[in-house]
């Protein structure tokens, strides 16, 4: 397959608990890892890909490092212990990109998706950058073609910006015109943006794809309730929903290990209720964690915090 490549050996390591109790099981031990890419062996599961790749945050003028993003996140979370939700876990590899090349990253990722899809898979993507979502997004509108798809992301910025060139700054507007074209509905919601980190042109934008923004100082406790009913409202409006965490979203001091940390930022405690809501909505089709950067991490706290991340909303993910 185009650009795919298996996940190495030696990234699902950890603690051996078993001469404790059988069932005392760790991540690592729970996930399925076949030697190829064959999602037909695997309805119903979710299929954990990695994309490697951050040309798109070379682009955007961003740190690069997220193309190591995926091992670092596996290695991260093989070691938590394995609940219900864990044993669904397919580790189906890894899409690689060729410097230089982001369009033809994307359209492989897109075909890995879109067969995952059509065998009755989830898919879980460890990015890489934000342009991740691109290629997500556009394998699910593949997949389902008569679905009302609604993007819900977890972002300090709105990735509506306008390039010659695809980037990690673009990707839902890319999406947008890709809706356009295909004459489908632009269902598009930013929870945890920041007013200083997008300027009045990303705005005006989102404005005129009409897009939903539940800005960072929003997502305060007093007022979590009034944002569970607004992505409550979103859910009900449409069929499918792909989710896409860009990890910048959680303040500096739980994230950062990613290419633009945040000086206010979404606390891991105020976010999880919110995935949780949409986790157990039973529309989840899709989901990814992008922009973890090792190469920025401070003691493994970045890795820790995503991994955590990703190990609750596997964990409450059902339908």
């Amino acid at each position: 397959m185009n650009l795919w490549h298996p996940t190495a050996e030696t990234i699902w390591q950890g603690r051996n608990d078993l001469a404790e109790a059988e069932n005392a099981l760790r991540v690592f031990q729970t996930i399925k890892k076949p030697d190829n890419f064959s999602p037909a062996e695997f309805p119903h599961h979710i299929a954990l890909l990695g994309f490697e790749c951050d040309e798109g945050v070379k682009l955007n003028q961003g740190r690069q490092g997220a193309k190591l993003g995926p091992e670092y996140l596996r290695q991260s979370l093989a070691n938590l212990a394995s609940y219900e939700g864990h044993d669904r876990l397919v580790d189906l590899g890894n899409i690689r990109a060729n410097t230089g090349k982001l369009a033809e990253a994307q359209d492989a990722l897109s075909d890995v998706v879109y067969e995952c899809q059509q065998h009755n898979m989830k898919t879980l993507i460890f990015g890489g950058g934000h342009e991740t979502a691109f290629a997500h997004g556009m394998g699910i509108y593949r997949a389902f073609p008569a679905q009302r798809v609604g993007i819900i992301n977890f972002d300090a910025h709105l990735d509506l910006r306008n390039s010659p060139q695809a980037t990690s700054g673009t990707p839902f507007r890319q999406l947008a015109h890709y809706c356009q074209h295909h004459q489908r509905p632009f269902n598009y919601t930013c929870v945890g943006a920041s007013l200083a980190s997008n300027t009045q042109a990303l705005l005006d934008e989102a404005n005129h794809l009409d897009v939903t923004i539940i800005w960072d100082t929003h997502c305060v406790e007093h007022m979590l309730d009034k944002v569970q009913q607004q992505l409550q409202d979103i859910i009900n409006q449409v069929d499918i929903i792909y989710m896409t965490i860009d990890l910048d979203v959680l303040p500096i001091w739980q994230m950062p290990a990613v290419s633009a940390p945040a000086a206010l930022g979404v606390p891991l405690e105020r976010l999880l209720p919110l995935v949780q809501l949409i986790c157990q909505s039973k529309k989840l089709q899709a989901v990814d964690l992008v922009e973890l950067n090792p190469l920025h991490d401070i003691q493994g706290m970045g890795g820790k915090a995503a991994a955590r991340l990703a190990w609750q909303l596997v964990h409450w993910w059902n339908g």
